[in-house]
């Protein structure tokens, strides 16, 4: 690399192109470097020249490339991005603050009634959590589009367990939100119109049967063991993915046989106690999960305990390539695990001691009108489940 292009590089800021070139010799080519904002660095293009084969051609082509490049990339083309328009490239947390700002102040105006503009906002800040807690790759505001706002769902509904009627309001808010963007032309089309909503009936999740949690079991212990745990916590314990990540090692007592769920992280805002099943709790002692200080989560780098707890996603992303390699369909979710729980103790020991479990305060899932005691029956400790 030449001095000239070092200093255009280091300076990315100023200059967010080098100048085409044509390059003679084994291969004919055109080539120069652009920034690529996903990457955060210049990066190198190239146009091959080699099928022309005559040499005046591949002059001659050569030419109107480097004059065509040069004249695109004057206007801020970009051949990494599909941003055509030099405010696609804003930061997306600037974009977010702006939207909050615009909120207030439509709210003030009497743009927005106030309970729409708190919503929005409600909803805008779970966003900021997602790309706090997910590693999504978006930096520009361009890159807000079909694939991010699919995921963001799938968060919703699968790591936080909202409901269909949830997840569709989000959408919804989505949709608004795209239209505000495209309206002040930081995107050019509205990704959400392609996502569709669910039918709040609609099935998305099945329990797995007993013969696929044996082959859950024998997969996980075999392959991936510390999985094999995050597994059997949600099969035994009923622990939501995104509380089972905040779960430390001093959460659980080996003496009382429990886990405490804190009550800034569970969905229910409420400190509750769940059951450690006689067969978890001698996985974790296999684990050598005691071995470990009380202030580290119980599943942080690699699933193993830790200092650093995990995405919200890792469960998932785990999930998919056991699904795969055992040939599931996709409604076997990992939350399908705590369904599959649930069903089984119920089974096993009754309606009562699975409400308790689930920590369920409208028990819609196991009963009608029953209410939460908030105990951890020793029938859980002890049950024999399928995984």
């Amino acid at each position: 690399m030449s001095h000239l292009e070092n200093e255009l590089i280091s300076s990315k800021c100023i200059v967010q192109f080098t100048l085409p070139r044509l390059h003679k010799g084994k291969q004919w080519y055109v080539d120069f470097f652009a920034y690529d904002p996903a990457r955060g660095k210049m990066r190198r293009k190239k146009y091959m020249l080699d099928h022309y084969k005559n040499e005046q051609d591949r002059e001659n082509i050569a030419a109107i490339l480097i004059h065509n490049i040069f004249e695109k990339l004057k206007v801020g083309w970009n051949p990494f991005v599909n941003a055509r328009k030099t405010r696609q490239f804003t930061e997306f947390s600037t974009v977010l603050q702006r939207y909050h700002d615009y909120t207030v102040v439509a709210e003030q105006k009497g743009i927005l009634r106030a309970k729409t503009a708190v919503d929005y906002r409600s909803r805008l800040n779970q966003m900021k959590i997602y790309l706090q807690e997910v590693d999504t790759g978006i930096k520009y505001v361009y890159q807000f589009d079909r694939s991010f706002a699919v995921d963001f769902l799938d968060y919703l509904i699968l790591d936080k367990d909202v409901s269909p009627k949830t997840r569709n309001n989000y959408r919804t808010w989505l949709s608004t939100f795209g239209t505000w963007l495209k309206d002040r032309l930081y995107i050019d089309d509205n990704p959400i119109d392609e996502i569709h909503m669910l039918k709040e009936e609609e099935k998305f999740r099945d329990p797995l049967t007993a013969a696929d949690l044996v082959r859950l079991r024998d997969y996980t212990m075999k392959y991936n063991p510390p999985f094999y745990l995050a597994c059997m916590m949600e099969y035994y314990c009923f622990i939501r993915p995104d509380e089972l990540r905040y779960v430390r090692i001093g959460d659980i007592s080996i003496k009382d046989q429990t886990v405490y769920v804190h009550p800034e992280f569970a969905k229910n805002r409420k400190g509750q106690v769940v059951a450690l099943n006689d067969n978890l709790l001698k996985i974790m002692i296999k684990q050598k999960v005691f071995d470990h200080p009380s202030n580290e989560f119980l599943f942080g780098h690699k699933l193993v305990p830790g200092p650093e707890k995990i995405y919200v996603n890792q469960f998932r992303i785990e999930w998919a390539k056991v699904r795969k390699a055992l040939g599931w369909p996709k409604s076997y979710q990992f939350y399908s695990l705590k369904d599959s729980g649930i069903r089984d103790l119920a089974n096993a020991e009754g309606i009562v001691v699975a409400r308790d479990q689930a920590r369920h305060s409208d028990v819609s899932v196991t009963n009608k009108y029953l209410k939460n005691s908030n105990v951890a029956h020793e029938e859980t400790k002890h049950f024999k489940g399928e995984l």
